[in-house]
């Protein structure tokens, strides 16, 4: 039940704040009585609301807003990468085949970084919608939609991953997952806060395109060079989505868009190397 409610709001977050938070406050209280999060989790939720409160009560004082902004975004790279303790996801998927060329497949419902966009929300309030950095023709745009497949088309090419038809049982489960509690929150902290935050200081749309890129397709590195070039030109097209129109969710959608074509048409997460 706490999952469904953190996914209404974090669906909510943009449209119905005051609704959204309100949802928030019962997902928490909900995933503490079920035991999805134990007591350091609590404080650490209580330490980050006080402190966005802060951010956002005193936000013509410099010092403090600088400050709180700071102790903020390491606060949602924690939960980002799963640095906290008293979260207690829940493993969905157990090393799961989806095809026979498909390695094994864990899946989590992740509460801590599902926290990501609300925590950042706080440091920058166009994190959703902002003014486009550049704007691009009708052309540009079907270009940059058309690059997702074949972007999979290329990677299949260069042997990372294999045509191959699914239909999953557990398909619901990550379509909820994987649009609300991980392209949404990835979304978030590298276009929404990083690259638009990078843009301001530098005052160079395609320095911060290219930036963020390089650094979420290093935060890949696990998965070996192939992953983290594949990853660096994935998040190109999701930042140039972004720079063109300032919407965090179209990023996510293209995000997720690739996500389930990946899914549904590939072999996910990537082709089984032979004698493994």
């Amino acid at each position: 039940m706490a999952w469904l409610i953190l996914a209404s709001s974090l669906a909510t977050l943009t449209t119905h704040r005051l609704v959204s938070l309100l949802l928030l406050l019962i997902s928490v209280i909900t995933a503490a009585i079920t035991g999805v999060i134990s007591w350091p989790a609590l404080l650490l939720l209580t330490f980050i609301a006080a402190t966005a409160f802060i951010r956002i009560r005193y936000h013509d004082k410099l010092f403090l807003k600088i400050t709180c902004e700071i102790v903020l975004v390491i606060c949602a790279i924690g939960l980002f990468i799963h640095i906290f303790p008293g979260f207690n996801n829940l493993k969905y998927l157990n090393k799961a085949i989806v095809g026979e060329q498909s390695a094994p497949f864990t899946m989590y419902f992740n509460f801590d970084k599902a926290l990501v966009p609300f925590v950042l929300l706080a440091c920058l309030p166009t994190l959703f919608i902002s003014s486009p950095a550049k704007t691009a023709s009708s052309l540009q745009w079907c270009l940059l939609f058309l690059s997702v497949p074949v972007l999979l088309i290329i990677a299949t090419l260069a042997g990372g991953l294999g045509f191959e038809l699914h239909l999953p049982t557990w398909l619901p489960a990550f379509i909820l997952c994987n649009l609300l509690f991980v392209s949404l929150a990835e979304e978030a902290l590298f276009r929404g806060y990083l690259q638009q935050r990078l843009n301001q200081w530098l005052g160079s749309p395609y320095l911060a395109l290219i930036l963020t890129a390089l650094l979420f397709g290093g935060l890949h590195f696990a998965g070996g060079p192939l992953l983290i070039l594949f990853a660096t030109l994935a998040g190109l097209i999701y930042g140039l989505a972004w720079m063109w129109s300032g919407k965090l969710w179209l990023a996510v959608s293209i995000h997720f868009g690739l996500n389930l074509s990946h899914l549904l048409f590939f072999t996910y997460p990537v082709k089984m190397v032979v004698g493994q």
